[in-house]
């Protein structure tokens, strides 16, 4: 019997068939324009390929050169680069896969000068205006999509997919947000879907009936003036008809103000969007966003929301995603934990994407965890994420390998993130973990705090001991109003009803939003959209609901204080710290910056801010301003002349940093 019957199930597209219902999303990763960038895109997606995903969607490439995402981004436009993309289609191929590209014209979006839109409206996430788009624009940005298509398919790919959605330049087309033209491509929505349908035309025409094209149609803009559902289901039969073999759904805007991908978002939290439009159209219907098990994907299309899944970021995280799920090994899968971290916060940042959990992602040409020469016996002290990646990997390539920690279980600081609302996807991760070690033969010693002389019979000794809260030089800082974070997120000591935090970093925000909550909230998709005032009948135009957000009482006055001037939470990711900040505030959550903390007694907490004294009356205060690293073992280990290495907050502790930490674990466990 099959383990997942609905997912692994062929699609049959009459000219050809996918062997699963599993697409690799779109994701724009960086190797597009990287030094040797398509060889290294070949290893990437054949990776993928080998692990059984049913078709891969590349990332986008610009059909010309204001589409671009950027000046010097990826663009099909010319012959010339056809072989260039053959290498990557050609490996993808060879691995048993099948893959389409992206056409992506990212209008206002377009981080250059010489960008185009609808109408002459800057993008609220651009400095750059766009011009408008005159009617010789139109005809020939539409006869480019059609070029690129048609090269497309010169280059071997199996299918395009046209980008209708997230607020991309055909998006800007159809909704009265950006569209304010009064001719014959604007004003009416006949008109305004016009661009669109003659695009999918074009692109039809290019490449005859045999050839997948997938349209992203937006059926969630969450923005104001967006498509009303009625218009949704009119394009969508328009699309139909003007050729489309696939209709793939995508949720948001760029700009809007709604999380749609982060890990606070419900597992299939979208799936219901794609569900409305069942039945109402003839053509497969694709669903997104928060899909990260094989369970959660099984029971969407089971419960008729889709025909088919998009997974991108699971793919980061592990490439053999849809194989084990095949072979009844979801528990070795490793999940995507929502993060953004590595993959969105990187392309936003010009960066390479990775992933956290796989440090792999991208540099599958680069960091290989081959079998080695030499087996060594190691110790790894910690069991953290740094100490986890270093020992599982390092077993995995034949070390004999011994994991030590104080604790009574692994996962170190992933043990507290954990338990932070919205955060929950990290018992993925240890679950993950759990299960490498079980299947590389790691010894693990929970429980066993250990000296130096105890490590003496081992060749290496991997130091990935941690960090310490570092409390700072405040008058009163003894206080018993004052708690660390751990004490509040690891001991569960009991927090009072009005309280300051000390720290607006990462571990101030997760700490924020533990107490401001009181355990009662769930996470499923009605509550999640009426919190962040998502209107799920879509009868508002865009989706978003006229009273707006509507967020659960905090039980809690909350104070999120810091030293610096700059914005609270200006450190957190490009892609996901206006959510945090959102949240908070939401919940009445009080940002002070540029605070100095004069003293703690018993009436509270004695503050400066701006020249002006004050006093926060609060029943605790709750230290989340840095640590240290901790490496008592260190000096010790060396002056008995072993070789040791430092990972993780071990090595460098200024912020608590997964992605670093699970990379330097695995580039070690790869050297040694």
């Amino acid at each position: 019997m099959t383990v997942y019957p609905h997912l692994l199930a062929p699609l049959d597209l009459g000219f050809t068939t996918l062997k699963n219902r599993v697409l690799m999303g779109s994701m724009h990763t960086g190797l597009e324009e990287a030094p040797q960038g398509f060889e290294k895109m070949a290893a990437f997606y054949a990776e993928r390929a080998r692990g059984g995903v049913g078709l891969i969607v590349s990332g986008g490439v610009g059909p010309n050169e204001e589409g671009r995402v950027a000046e010097g981004a990826s663009m099909l436009a010319d012959e010339h680069e056809v072989p260039k993309h053959r290498i990557v289609t050609d490996a993808v191929h060879a691995a048993g896969g099948k893959i389409a590209m992206q056409i992506l014209h990212t209008g206002r979006y377009s981080y250059q000068e010489n960008l185009v839109s609808a109408s002459p409206i800057c993008a609220p996430i651009n400095f750059y205006r766009p011009r408008e788009m005159s009617e010789q624009d139109i005809q020939r940005t539409i006869a480019d999509f059609a070029r690129c298509a048609r090269l497309a398919q010169q280059a071997g790919y199996d299918g395009v997919e046209v980008m209708g959605s997230e607020g991309y330049l055909i998006n800007q087309f159809i909704a009265r947000h950006t569209n304010k033209r009064s001719d014959d491509w604007g004003g009416s929505f006949e008109n305004r879907i016009r661009f669109a349908l003659e695009v999918l035309k074009a692109v039809r025409a290019a490449v005859g009936a045999e050839f997948i094209i997938i349209y992203r149609l937006s059926m969630l803009d969450l923005v104001q003036d967006g498509s009303t559902w009625d218009e949704v289901e009119q394009l969508a039969l328009a699309v139909e008809q003007a050729g489309a073999t696939l209709i793939n759904t995508g949720i948001g805007w760029h700009e809007a103000r709604v999380p749609t991908i982060a890990t606070s978002v419900p597992r299939g939290g979208f799936a219901w969007v794609t569900k409305k439009l069942m039945g109402k159209v003839g053509i497969p219907l694709i669903t997104t966003n928060r899909i990260n098990t094989p369970e959660v994907a099984e029971d969407i299309l089971a419960q008729g929301c889709a025909d088919m899944v998009s997974m991108a970021r699971p793919f980061l995280a592990d490439p053999e995603f849809v194989l084990k799920a095949s072979e009844n090994r979801s528990d070795e899968i490793n999940t995507c934990i929502g993060c953004n971290q590595a993959c969105l916060d990187h392309i936003f940042q010009g960066k390479l994407t990775s992933c956290l959990v796989n440090p792999r992602a991208c540099r599958e040409t680069e960091l290989n965890y081959l079998p080695t020469t030499q087996r060594k016996k190691l110790a790894v002290v910690g069991a953290g994420p740094a100490g986890l990646a270093c020992a599982t990997i390092a077993a995995e390539r034949g070390h004999d390998v011994t994991l030590f920690d104080a604790a009574d279980e692994i996962g170190g600081q992933f043990n507290i993130a954990k338990r932070i609302p919205g955060k929950q996807e990290f018992y993925e991760t240890l679950r993950y973990f759990a299960r490498r070690i079980e299947l590389t033969g790691v010894k693990l010693q929970l429980n066993r705090r250990v000296a130096a002389a105890d490590l003496q019979d081992f060749d290496d000794i991997v130091l990935a001991t941690g960090i310490a809260p570092r409390l700072p030089a405040i008058p009163g800082i003894e206080h018993e109003k004052v708690l660390s974070y751990l004490d509040v997120l690891k001991h569960g000591k009991p927090v009072g009803r009005r309280v300051a935090i000390i720290g607006a970093g990462g571990i101030g925000f997760d700490t924020a939003e533990f107490i401001t909550h009181d355990g009662s909230e769930t996470q499923d998709s009605s509550a999640f959209m009426r919190e962040w005032g998502v209107d799920m009948s879509i009868s508002h135009a865009g989706g978003l609901a006229p009273q707006g957000p509507h967020s659960a009482a905090s039980p809690r006055e909350v104070y999120l204080l810091q030293r610096k001037s700059s914005k609270v939470g200006e450190g957190l990711g490009k892609t996901t710290g206006w959510i945090h900040r959102a949240s908070l505030q939401m919940k009445k959550v009080v940002m002070l910056a540029g605070v100095s903390y004069d003293k703690i007694d018993d009436d509270g907490l004695h503050i400066t801010v701006k020249g002006e004294a004050r006093l926060l009356a609060v029943d605790n205060v709750i230290i989340c301003a840095g640590q240290d690293p901790q490496r008592e073992l260190q000096q010790a280990l060396l002056d008995a002349g072993k070789p040791v290495h430092l990972i993780g907050g071990a090595d460098l502790a200024t912020e608590l940093d997964a992605k670093r930490a699970i990379d330097q674990g695995s580039r070690l466990a790869v050297s040694l």
